[in-house]
Formats: structure tokens, sequence, C-alpha cells
């Protein structure tokens, strides 16, 4: 089923110009976005879609982009699972969801915002994520070949140029802070938060980097967060990596932690300048299919 030959260049550039976007964007500083009145009214958040594209159309229907000038859409880890091709070896179609977001970065290059996560720097890094017996990463390569054919591999690499421009952090305001996971052990021993400062190299995509701890942590202790907070200059921590079965938690006075993937996949709307605590945030999290 592969496409045509010009539908593959069309993609490709459309990654490029989407990168391009990534690292022109008139908000970010090093791989921080900062929100703030000046630029933005309120934005949207949303985490682990992995190739949900049902949930990320009802997502764009609530932010209504369109219609909203001032309000700014984040949103993180669509790579690796949902629905797949036809066949034995057809493959993933997330691929067609990171395509989607490769296209909203087009349409609104100041106003969406895709985090790196841990999917996705797996993918830049080649390092293996296996689930079921199955090995993730060969799915998504044959999904995509199964698109594109010969063209393929040059899709993929298209889109890991956008992927390698991705922001690391969102700071919405002066206390409220996006990324995908927090790394571990932060009390113990201080994270490198140089990473938000300066590029990524191919060596931050490898297993034991800065930017692999931030994304791949799983550390939900409060005095992990209160160290991590206090090194990035924050109060509330939003992050997406970890399945809830309630669509989100809070496992300590600090983090929430969002679940955009299944039926009952949650989102966020928040106010951009307010001071917001945790229970603020808490209580803004609306289900993405109850209204």
């Amino acid at each position: 089923m592969s496409t045509a030959p010009e539908v593959a260049a069309e993609t490709i550039e459309r990654c490029r110009c989407a990168a391009a976007a990534n690292r022109a964007s008139a908000a970010r500083r090093g791989n921080v976005v900062c929100l703030t009145r000046e630029n933005a009214d309120d934005c949207v958040i949303v985490a682990d879609l992995h190739g949900n594209r049902l949930n990320f159309r009802k997502l764009l229907a609530v932010a209504d982009m369109a219609n909203q000038p001032r309000r700014h859409l984040i949103m993180q880890e669509v790579c690796h699972g949902g629905p797949e091709y036809p066949g034995e070896m057809g493959g993933c179609m997330s691929h067609l969801l990171l395509e989607d977001c490769i296209r909203l970065k087009t349409e609104y290059p100041e106003r969406f915002h895709f985090l790196l996560s841990n999917h996705e720097l797996a993918e830049l890094g080649d390092y293996p994520i296996c689930k079921s017996r199955r090995m993730l990463n060969v799915l998504f390569r044959c999904g995509i070949n199964e698109m594109y054919g010969a063209a393929g591999e040059e899709v993929r690499s298209a889109y890991l140029e956008f992927l390698a421009s991705c922001p690391l952090a969102v700071r919405i305001g002066e206390g409220v802070f996006v990324t995908h996971s927090c790394p571990d052990r932060c009390d113990r021993e201080p994270f490198d938060a140089s990473i938000f400062e300066r590029p990524l190299s191919c060596a931050d995509y490898k297993n034991g980097s800065p930017a692999f701890k931030l994304v791949w942590g799983r550390d939900f202790r409060a005095a992990n967060a209160d160290a991590f907070a206090r090194q990035v200059n924050a109060e509330v921590l939003i992050h997406g990596h970890e399945p809830c079965e309630a669509g989100f938690s809070a496992p300590n006075k600090r983090q929430v932690i969002l679940d955009g993937c299944g039926s009952r996949a949650t989102y966020l709307i928040l106010p951009v300048g307010p001071k917001l605590t945790q229970a603020d945030v808490v209580g803004r999290i609306k289900s993405l299919h109850r209204g």
C-alpha cells in the first residue's frame, strides 16, 4: 500500500519545516518553552497518546486553536502503540499521529509544542523498547515502510530531524514546569539541569544521559519531586510517562501525571499568569471523553 513518491516528498519537507519552527520559536529558551502573559492566555496539556488518533481528534476539538488565538497546545509521546497495518508484519500506525503533530507545528509554529519523551528518544537513540514480546521500534519502522515503501528510511530520517529539534520542557508562568517525567534520585545526586540550556547531541539520546534520565525516570517520592522542583525553580510539576487507571494521578504534593491514551484520558487547560498550586492544577483536570 505504498504511497506515491510525491507524498513522501511532501512529508519530508513538512518535517523539515516543523523542525525549523521548533528551533525558531520566539518563546524558546534553550530547550525550554516559556509561556507568559505576553505570549499566551492559556494552554491545553495532554500526555501519552501512543497512536490514539481518536483521542487526538477530540483533543483538537477541545483546544479549538483556530478560534483561540492566544491558546497554546502542549503534547508529548505519540509514537508506539495504537492500530497496526494489516498483515503479519504490517507494523505500527502511530507514525501517522507523529505526522499529525508535525503538521500542527507547521500550522501553529508559535503555539503548538511537542515535548521530547522516552519513546521518541528511543527512536532517536535506537534504544530498544519491548512490550508483550514485541519490539516496538521494529513495528514502528515496519509501519513507516508499509506506508512509504522505498522512501521509508528517508521519511524516518525526517521524523528524527523533527524529534531532535523538540524542546524538553514548557514553563508556564512562574511556577509550573511540564516535562515528560522526572529524573530519579535528584535528592541524592543533583540532576544535570544544563540539559535545559544547551543544544542536544547524539550522546544525549543514549542510556544514562541527562535527557535519558529526564524522560525515563519513575521516582515519584516526595523528596525527589521537591529536589527536582528546586532545581528547575518550580512549584508544580506536570508529567506523562506513567499509565494512570483513573486518567491522572498526584503521587505527592508537587507532581501531577496525565494519561491521554485510553478511554479515561484526561487533559488540562491552565491559565498563564496566575500562580497555581497543585490543588489548582488537579481541579482543572478534565476527562477527554466525558466532557
